[in-house]
């Protein structure tokens, strides 16, 4: 009998298992790695996806924030120059009109010319005032006589009182016919002297150095006194030119600094190139309230006749200048319900201040009021812009416009 034996599983098979066990661990592997790849790809595009949205945004949000060009007010010069227009008038100008009534008898100088003070201009005949004098010459020599007569009565009938050869009566009725007779001459001696003022008339002389600027009558046209109320139309003009008045109006914000004594300078179109010296001699001390500003009176040299009265000219005055003005461009400048406004940059942020403005040089405006001098002004602001909007500066820009 043959020894039992037991059956084993060969040890070949056991060697065949663990290399199908390694296949298998190293295809979770492989798996694992591919997922961990296909991950890995997923988070970077997610994650790059994010960061692009993100910069995306902040890109968006930067470019939303406007980008504005500012300046900085110029403090406006201590003396400032100021350009007024003025009329030119004659220093004395006086229509001559007629005292009297008549005709035109002569005239001697005609528009443009010169005369001196004194000089006969025209004569009128007047034969009814001649006639009148003559009247009152006569009615006064009459009245004369009476006179003398009445004073010899009155004299005699006195003396004849004295040895009570009259009765006093015939006295009181003597001195009273005298004085009735040196009134009725002096009365008649006034009327000759009137008739004589208005024949001394008939002479018209210049009242004062000048040139005749109009001559509205001729020889033969009749002359009216205007005593009968009709229209009177003056005879000659004449005027005073060697010195003239220039007449500006001043505006009320200059008015405390236009004062008596300040120099001026004219400039005329006739004339480019030259200035004419003058000097502030006046003003109204008043405000037109209509115009809202002050008359004054430049007084002008004019020897020689060269300016011409009634031209216009420039009038310039160098006036003290406010601390407190500056100078900026117009285009700054927004009008809104309001009022006049400027924006301004403070922490990158937009801010609306009011102003008031002066005088407007064109390109450039006087700002009186509203500023400090030392902020960022945003130069052409949108009409949209407002309080605490976010703004970016790109460069800064003088008034004059360099950079």
């Amino acid at each position: 009998m043959q020894p039992e034996t037991t059956q084993q599983v060969p040890v070949q098979g056991q060697g065949q298992q663990a290399p199908s066990a390694s296949r298998s661990r190293r295809g979770w592997l492989i798996a694992l790695a591919i997922f961990l790849a296909f991950a890995a790809l997923l988070v970077s595009g997610i994650l790059e996806r994010v960061h692009t949205s993100a910069a995306l945004r902040a890109e968006t949000a930067q470019m939303a924030v406007p980008t504005v060009s500012v300046v900085s007010p110029q403090r406006a010069a201590a003396a400032q120059e100021i350009v007024l227009p003025g009329n030119v008038q004659p220093y004395v100008t006086a229509p001559i009109f007629s005292r009297t009534n008549g005709y035109l008898q002569a005239w001697y100088f005609d528009i443009g010319a010169h005369v001196k003070k004194g000089q006969l201009l025209a004569v009128i005949a007047t034969p009814e005032v001649d006639q009148q004098l003559g009247q009152s010459r006569s009615n006064l020599a009459t009245a004369q006589a009476n006179l003398r007569l009445a004073e010899i009565t009155k004299n005699r009938y006195e003396d004849l009182l004295k040895t009570h050869a009259v009765a006093q009566q015939d006295v009181d009725n003597a001195v009273g016919t005298y004085n009735a007779n040196k009134s009725i001459v002096e009365a008649d001696q006034a009327n000759v002297k009137q008739l004589e003022a208005l024949q001394s008339f008939e002479k018209i002389y210049a009242p004062f150095d000048g040139i005749i600027t109009a001559r509205n009558t001729d020889v033969g046209a009749l002359v009216d006194s205007g005593s009968g109320g009709g229209v009177k139309t003056d005879l000659f003009h004449l005027s005073q030119v060697d010195r003239l008045r220039v007449y500006v109006n001043v505006p009320e914000e200059y008015s405390q600094a236009t004062t008596s004594g300040l120099a001026a300078q004219l400039t005329l179109a006739e004339f480019p190139g030259n200035t004419f010296a003058g000097k502030l001699v006046r003003t109204s001390e008043a405000i037109n309230f209509e115009t809202r500003t002050l008359l004054a009176e430049v007084d002008v040299a004019n020897p020689t006749g060269q300016l011409l009265s009634g031209s216009y000219a420039e009038v310039h005055f160098k006036v003290p200048g406010k601390v407190s003005t500056y100078i900026l461009p117009t285009e700054t400048l927004l009008f809104r319900k309001e009022g006049l406004r400027v924006t301004v940059v403070k922490d990158n942020k937009a801010q609306l201040l009011p102003v008031t403005a002066g005088r407007d040089f064109g390109d450039t405006i006087e700002i009186i009021s509203g500023l400090q001098g030392n902020e960022s002004v945003i130069v052409s602001p949108p009409d949209s812009v407002v309080n605490g909007e976010k703004v970016q500066i790109a460069q800064t820009t003088t008034p004059g416009g360099a950079q």
